[in-house]
């Protein structure tokens, strides 16, 4: 029998070489020539790929015995996954390679922040001997400010620790329990702000975390403030950024990542209090060959039809075709479900309810889990390791099923009780020949909405006029409503209105909306493509 084939097609390490083994027959290729890549990928069944190489529709249509797409690192920013997943091939990433090298960036930045070593440097290289104008802070006893508490942020909080430093941290989604178990104090992000001497932020950039930290935040900021972020661009509004470090509202900013990458012209680039470095959180020697060797042992696996770890887009195991359709389903469920929690969650249902739980359907709370954390979490979650992040915030999972399902041929369901004792839930289904999407059932109100990119979901008193006050709203911002539905237990009740809009809403309008029609709940939903 011959070999698999496997591709690579960018420089890895000879260690990578060396964990695929004997059993495979390894080409190179050069991934930037396109030609060469397409002709190559024709019997490929594995592809090794860095982030030169495009891995798009074109390029997983010419495989046609792929299997799976490795990327040695952690972005998949160069790999199409929803064709890969309707394509069947799997793909796999390493996402813990980095961790250690981005966590120790990040502290790197703040100690040259806090010792002016950048600028020393460059002052000594000139012939300059100025030591007064250098004169730095300590990090001992200061407030250090983590925001978010994922891997990154836990071994950079363990990290600091030993500098004697006072330790908080945002994170909306991680249990106070969990944050005590790291000798963290969390508090709100206007605290955070306020009381930060040092701030270090390791979140995912998500619509909601977006310009997380702006004006309204520097404004709370202490004069001697230094700020990094070694995670995502965009996160610290750059202008919002500059204009605190040109007035001498902040001390100063380390960054490592921008929201256009490389960042030329950027009025940051001529700041004196800024010091930047080139994305540079996995560019060690260690992390390099970690990912090599990550990704080559999920190949390996994957060949061998077993289960992967860090696959992001199918489970391993046969999936039976029936159950297929409900998983990128429930993985959009899990996104609108954690966007509509309002505190951390304390346990979970997954609910399958109708003919299909005839079959397997253990992947559909794999699913469910892996866009719920996908959402919330600076990780990259898989269906492996979705449940692990569950259990290490304390999170009771259960997957429930029922072959009767009296409105729906099958109902899938999460539902949730939350730390601060609300529930929880949203149910969706797949409808007709075409399987569309929809979401059924949000809190206990019935709806029926296909599912969008951009929902706006909003619980207020019914009562007249309040169609018209949003309707106008949203005309008047040239925010066009592509679908809307009303549901109410009782007349002059609650009412849930659910829209599907075309572009996002932006913020300030939401608020004036929410005081408009005294709502209770007012909440944009983004579902991001897993």
């Amino acid at each position: 029998m011959p070999k698999p084939v496997v591709l690579i097609a960018e420089e890895l390490s000879p260690a990578t070489v060396d964990a695929l083994g004997p059993d495979f027959d390894i080409r190179q290729v050069d991934g930037t020539d396109r030609p060469t890549l397409l002709a190559a990928l024709a019997d490929a069944h594995a592809v090794l790929i860095r982030s030169a190489t495009q891995m798009d529709a074109e390029a997983i249509a010419a495989g046609k015995t792929l299997k799976v797409i490795a990327r040695a690192g952690v972005g998949l920013d160069n790999v199409d996954v929803p064709a890969a997943t309707s394509a069947g091939v799997m793909v796999v990433n390493a996402p813990t390679s980095n961790v250690i090298s981005a966590a120790e960036l990040a502290i790197a930045h703040l100690l040259s922040l806090a010792r002016y070593v950048p600028d020393a440097n460059a002052s000594m290289k000139a012939g300059e001997w100025k030591r007064s104008k250098y004169t730095g802070v300590e990090l001992y006893e200061k407030t250090v400010g983590v925001v978010g508490l994922g891997r990154i942020g836990v071994l950079v909080a363990q990290r600091l620790a030993a500098f004697g430093v006072e330790l908080i941290a945002y994170d909306p989604y991680v249990p106070p329990a969990r944050a005590q178990q790291l000798g963290v104090t969390l508090v709100t992000l206007d605290e955070l702000m306020q009381r930060s001497d040092f701030i270090t932020i390791h979140i995912p950039k998500t619509p909601e975390t977006t310009n997380l930290i702006s004006t309204a935040q520097f404004a709370l900021a202490k004069p001697t403030l230094r700020i990094v972020n070694a995670s995502r661009g965009g996160i610290i509004d750059e202008d919002a950024l500059r204009e605190a470090l040109a007035t001498g509202r902040i001390a100063g900013a380390g960054l490592d990542v921008f929201v256009n990458e490389p960042p030329v012209g950027s009025p940051l680039l001529e700041l004196p209090t800024i010091q930047l470095t080139p994305h540079l959180g996995a560019s060690t020697d260690e992390a390099q060959e970690k990912a090599g060797v990550s990704v080559a042992k999920s190949v390996r696996l994957a060949l061998d039809g077993e289960l992967v770890p860090d696959a992001v887009n199918v489970a391993g195991g046969v999936i039976d075709p029936t159950v297929r359709p409900g998983i990128p389903l429930m993985e959009k469920l899990g996104q609108v479900f954690a966007a509509l929690a309002d505190a951390s969650f304390a346990s979970i249902d997954v609910e399958v309810r109708g003919e299909i739980v005839e079959h397997d359907v253990n992947v559909l709370k794999l699913a469910a889990l892996k866009g719920i954390f996908s959402a919330i979490s600076s990780e990259q979650v898989s269906y492996v390791n979705a449940p692990l992040l569950a259990e290490q915030r304390g999170v009771a999972v259960r997957l429930l099923t029922e072959a009767d399902s009296p409105e729906y041929r099958n109902l899938l369901t999460i539902r949730g009780s939350l730390s601060d004792g609300t529930q929880l839930s949203v149910s969706g289904t797949l409808v007709g020949a075409k399987q569309v999407q929809k979401i059924v059932e949000i809190n206990g109100y019935d709806v029926e909405v296909p599912m969008a990119e951009h929902f706006i979901v909003m619980l207020y008193t019914d009562r007249p006029g309040i169609v018209a006050i949003y309707g106008k709203e949203f005309g008047e911002a040239n925010i066009n409503i592509a679908g809307m539905q009303i549901a109410r237990h009782t007349a002059g009740g609650q009412a849930l209105s659910v829209l599907t809009v075309d572009s996002r809403v932006p913020d300030e309008l939401l608020e004036r909306l929410r005081t408009a029609i005294d709502a209770s709940v007012m909440r944009e939903i983004t579902i991001v493509e897993q």
